[in-house]
């Protein structure tokens, strides 16, 4: 007796496979259930059909269906997030976003993953999890009242929130991905200024007390009076100045052969921007005699580029 049959499209003929595979490993644990069925996978000219067949006389439908439909919609679920997910993603990014270039593509996809995967909060479950159990849920309900369903069209037309989340994250990601983009620019700009202007002294020490609190000093450790260089500020490039653009101003002013950055805090964003602009001319520290008694610290010393 057929319980219920999944048809996707023939171009969709490696979905059908691997969904086929893992209907059929939860048949072996619904058959250890007390639940017998098995599934079958037919492909036609234009369709790939798999059909869920219960196993008579064992199976009793009053006492077995509601498992049956549970059990498939779960593993259903699981393989639309682990296989369908990303070509959903995908196909919202090329067709109404319209991108083609495939780094392109690949990088806003890696944006998407970022927002889908994280914990929504400490007390929620995560975000793939909320996604599984809804997408199960109407899954369920569905076999509950028929006994055909077009996958593709399932997800496209009745998973409609899961579809309109699946878009805000794409807008997301692209929102992302252009000011990413706008930064990197932003990035070379800058690298040309410093590529382009002479050098005014021979070193500077830039020390990062924490957050946004730095004093520049130079090579004999006194305190570097900016308002002797002339000043480049970032307002030319019509960029909204904030503490991180006002420090790369001063140095890009400054003009040091070679900036030495004392910070207990490598990985701070504005650390990594400053290494980035200035490349081979900037090196870190995160512990020496000249930093020691200002910043604090352990005695471990580390200089590198």
């Amino acid at each position: 007796m057929e319980l219920f049959a999944l048809t996707l499209p023939k171009n969709c003929a490696a979905f059908a496979d691997k969904l086929y595979v893992r209907l059929s490993l939860s048949a072996r644990d619904l058959h250890t259930a007390g639940h017998p069925v098995r599934f079958e996978c037919d492909s036609y000219k234009n369709h790939v059909t798999l059909r869920c067949l219960a196993l008579l006389p064992e199976f009793q439908l009053n006492e077995s269906s509601s498992a049956v439909y549970r059990l498939a919609a779960d593993t259903m679920a699981a393989f639309i997030l682990d296989e369908m997910e990303q070509k959903l993603l995908r196909d919202i990014i090329t067709g109404h976003y319209r991108y083609e270039d495939e780094v392109d593509v690949s990088s806003i996809e890696q944006y998407c993953r970022q927002v889908l995967d994280q914990p929504e909060a400490a007390d929620l479950p995560r975000s793939r999890q909320r996604r599984q159990h809804k997408i199960a849920d109407s899954l369920f309900h569905y076999l509950e009242q028929h006994s055909e369903m077009n996958l593709i069209g399932f997800i496209r037309f009745r998973l409609t929130d899961y579809m309109n989340e699946l878009r805000e994250v794409a807008e997301y990601a692209i929102d992302e991905f252009i000011m990413d983009q706008q930064y990197q620019e932003f990035i070379s700009l800058l690298k040309y200024f410093v590529y382009i202007q002479e050098t005014k002294i021979p070193v500077a020490h830039l020390m990062h007390r924490g957050g946004n609190e730095f004093t520049l000093y130079n090579e004999q450790m006194n305190p570097i009076d900016t308002e002797q260089f002339d000043g480049f500020t970032l307002e030319l490039l019509d960029k909204e100045i904030n503490f991180e653009d006002m420090i790369v101003s001063t140095l890009i002013s400054v003009s040091p052969q070679k900036i030495v950055i004392h910070t207990r805090d490598p990985e701070e964003q504005v650390i990594k921007t400053i290494m980035q602009i200035f490349e081979n001319r900037a090196m870190i520290c995160t512990y020496c005699k000249l930093c020691g008694t200002v910043l604090g610290g352990k005695n471990k010393d580390q200089l590198y580029p």
